[in-house]
């Protein structure tokens, strides 16, 4: 899933620069970094890199943004639409596979799939609302892919549903346009960068395990990306649009990378 609380890291005052620094460098530690030199993992080198100084703990969250955002810049550089997440058989599945969301599984939104209708808005020619009929009706395809949780464990589901890339191109999306946003049925919301949303394994599911996508794994449907973290795969989505201007996402608001990728 995809909405569960990250656990934030906060900083005591007065600042623990070494503290500081191991935080820092575990997280330029992920794959997605690792093209930065060593040599600038120390807190002056990243300071001096981001620009910034760090004399009280406002300064520190404004560093600690910096670098967020220099990592989002770095992951949008590596990332490449022919280069694919693992995929696995269904001897591989997690069974059952958990569900994570930042309520309760008593407080899941149940929508009424006799009047759903997804909206389809922002840069695109064919802006309509469509029925889970008509949803359904689209090509169709299946990934066995591994979900990645922000707070530290994994799970290997089964999805069907339509490649998001072809439904973006059916509306007559503008694809050279920066971002894809969408809202859900709850108050969570999120945006995904335009080159994630045309990649090849990124899925507007329908289904889990060959049935109709239950309740409390996003019904009526949810974006599944296995290249992004698990809070970035937004469920009960009700909206989507296409815009240039940056729409941030529920958690990303509160202080988390916003590229998210796995």
């Amino acid at each position: 899933m995809s909405n569960a609380e990250p656990k934030r890291v906060r900083v005591p005052s007065p600042i623990d620069r070494q503290a500081l620094a191991i935080d820092v460098r575990r997280e330029l530690e992920m794959p997605a970094r690792r093209l930065f030199n060593r040599r600038i993992l120390t807190l002056g080198g990243l300071a001096m890199l981001s620009g910034c100084t760090l004399s009280d703990d406002s300064s520190v969250e404004h560093f600690l943004e910096k670098v967020s955002r220099m990592n989002d810049r770095v992951q949008a550089w590596l990332f490449s639409g022919a280069r694919l997440a693992p995929t696995y058989t269904e001897s591989d599945l997690t069974r059952p596979f958990p569900f994570n969301a930042y309520y309760g599984i008593e407080d899941v939104p149940h929508v009424d799939a006799s009047t759903y209708r997804l909206a389809v808005s922002g840069l695109v020619t064919g802006k309509r609302s469509w029925t889970l009929d008509e949803l359904y009706a689209l090509p169709h395809a299946e990934q066995i892919t591994r979900h990645i949780c922000v707070e530290g464990w994994s799970a290997i589901g089964r999805w069907g549903g339509t490649p998001f890339g072809a439904f973006l191109r059916r509306v007559g999306a503008d694809t050279s346009a920066k971002y894809v946003g969408f809202k859900c049925a709850d108050d969570y919301y999120e945006s995904i960068d335009m080159p994630t949303a045309l990649h090849p394994q990124t899925l507007l599911a329908f289904e889990y395990d060959g049935r109709r996508l239950p309740p409390e794994f996003g019904f009526p449907m949810k974006l599944r990306m296995p290249t992004k973290l698990g809070y970035k795969n937004p469920k009960h989505i009700m909206e989507m649009f296409v815009t240039n201007t940056y729409p941030g996402g529920y958690w990303v608001d509160q202080g988390y990378n916003w590229f998210g990728g796995s």
